[in-house]
C-alpha cells in the first residue's frame, strides 16, 4: 500500500487489462471482473494465428495480440512468472518465441533486478512472499530506475471495485469523472455490487435493493431470492480461477448459510463481493471430439475476454484491443471458466444487418 502511494506508482496502470464479459441471455454483456494481471494472453495470440491461417477474420487481429503486447515495451522486456502462476508459463514462452530479441521469460522465484530493466510481472501480488526480488522491484520502480508493468497497485487487483461502483456515496465521483454515455453503459454491463461489510446498520436503514438490516438477515432468503454470486475480492489464491465464487440459487439453504458466515468473518483479511447474478445465453457451437474422431456441436454458456493494450510512454494512452477468447462451459456448469470439458476459441467477425 506504501508502495501504491509513491508518485511513480499512482501514474501507472496495467499494460493489459481483461474484461470478463458473461453473454447473457437479452443478447447484452455483463462484466463480472476486470483483470490487471490477465492469463490466456499466450493462447489467444496462438489461437488468433491458427484460425487466421484457416482464413477467419479475426476480431482484434490488427494491431493484434504478439503487436500489442510488444508495444508495452519498446526494445523487450523480462517476463518474469511465479510458481503459482506456472501453469500459463508455457503459453508465455510460446508468446516469447514470437515477440523477437530482447524479451525473455524468467522464474519470478530468482529474478535478480538491474537498474534500466523493463519487467512484465506475471503474478498476483498476493504472491509477494514468494518472490524475493518483490521489495528490490518496488523500490527500483519507485525511484523510476525500472519500468515495471503491472504495477504493484493492490486495489487494482481487487474486485471491490464493482461494488463501488454502486456505492451511493460515490455516485457524484463517477459522475464527475466520466461521460454520461460511459456511466450508463457501465451500469448496464456491471451487474448490482455490495461489500460484505459486517458494520452494523442503523435501525433506520436497510441494504439497497436487498432491503435487509444486516448481512445474517443474507442467510434466510429463500433460493428463488438468493439470484446472487458471492466472491473474494483479492489479494489470495482463493480469489482467482473461481475458487471462492459461490452461486445463491445453486446450492441448499445450509450451504449459503455457511458461506455467508465464512464471507463475513472474513471481512478484516479477505473482503468478499456480493452480486446480482445475471443468466448467461445457451449457445450451440461445433467442437472436435478426439474420442470419437468426429465434429459435434456442444450446448453451452459463454464468457468473452476481450485483451486490451496501453502502449508504452503514452501519456494518454489509446487502448488497443488484441483479441477476443471465447470460452464455452458446457450448460450445467454454473461458473464459466477454463475447464477440461471447455471450447476454447478466439472470435472474428460477423456481418448483421449490414453492420460488423
Amino acid at each position: 500500500i506504501q508502495h501504491a502511494r509513491s508518485k511513480a506508482a499512482r501514474t501507472q496502470v496495467p499494460g493489459v487489462i481483461r474484461p470478463d464479459l458473461i453473454l447473457t441471455d437479452d443478447d447484452g454483456l455483463a462484466l463480472t471482473e476486470l483483470d490487471g494481471v490477465p492469463g490466456g494472453i499466450g493462447l489467444t495470440a496462438w489461437l488468433n494465428e491458427t484460425y487466421q491461417a484457416a482464413g477467419f477474420e479475426i476480431l482484434g487481429a490488427d494491431p493484434g495480440m504478439l503487436s500489442g503486447f510488444k508495444s508495452l515495451f519498446e526494445g523487450g522486456a523480462d517476463i518474469i512468472v511465479s510458481e503459482e502462476a506456472s501453469d500459463y508459463r508455457p503459453e508465455m514462452e510460446w508468446l516469447n518465441s514470437r515477440l523477437g530479441d530482447g524479451w525473455k521469460v524468467r522464474d519470478a522465484g530468482n529474478y535478480q533486478p538491474a537498474s534500466g530493466a523493463d519487467v512484465y510481472r506475471f503474478f498476483e501480488l498476493f504472491d509477494l512472499d514468494n518472490v524475493p526480488s518483490a521489495p528490490a522491484l518496488a523500490k527500483l520502480a519507485e525511484s523510476e530506475q525500472i519500468r515495471l508493468s503491472p504495477p504493484f497497485v493492490p486495489h487494482l487487483e481487487e474486485k471491490l471495485w464493482s461494488a463501488l461502483f454502486w456505492s451511493k456515496p460515490l455516485q457524484p465521483v463517477w459522475e464527475r469523472e466520466l461521460r454520461g454515455n460511459q456511466l450508463r453503459q457501465l451500469r448496464e454491463l456491471i451487474p448490482f455490487s455490495w461489500v460484505l461489510d459486517p458494520l452494523p446498520i442503523p435501525h433506520h436503514a436497510v441494504i439497497p435493493r436487498l432491503e435487509l438490516q444486516s448481512w445474517d438477515e443474507l442467510k434466510n432468503l429463500s433460493q428463488s431470492e438468493r439470484r446472487l454470486v458471492l466472491k473474494m475480492s483479492g489479494f489470495s489464491d482463493q480469489a482467482w480461477g473461481s475458487r471462492s465464487v459461490t452461486i445463491g440459487h445453486d446450492m441448499s439453504g445450509a450451504e449459503w448459510a455457511a458461506a455467508v458466515d465464512r464471507a463475513i468473518a472474513s471481512f478484516d483479511t479477505n473482503p468478499f463481493v456480493l452480486q446480482e447474478f445475471r443468466d448467461a445465453a445457451l449457445v450451440e457451437h461445433p467442437y472436435w471430439n478426439p474420442d470419437t474422431g468426429e465434429k459435434e456441436v456442444m450446448v453451452g454458456r459463454v464468457r468473452l475476454c476481450p485483451y486490451y493494450f496501453t502502449p508504452a510512454g503514452s501519456k494518454r494512452p489509446a487502448p488497443s484491443l488484441g483479441g477476443v477468447l471465447a470460452t464455452i462451459a458446457p450448460a450445467d456448469k454454473k461458473v464459466i471458466h477454463g475447464m477440461r470439458d471447455a471450447i476454447l476459441v478466439p472470435c472474428t467477425v460477423r456481418a448483421s444487418s449490414g453492420r460488423p
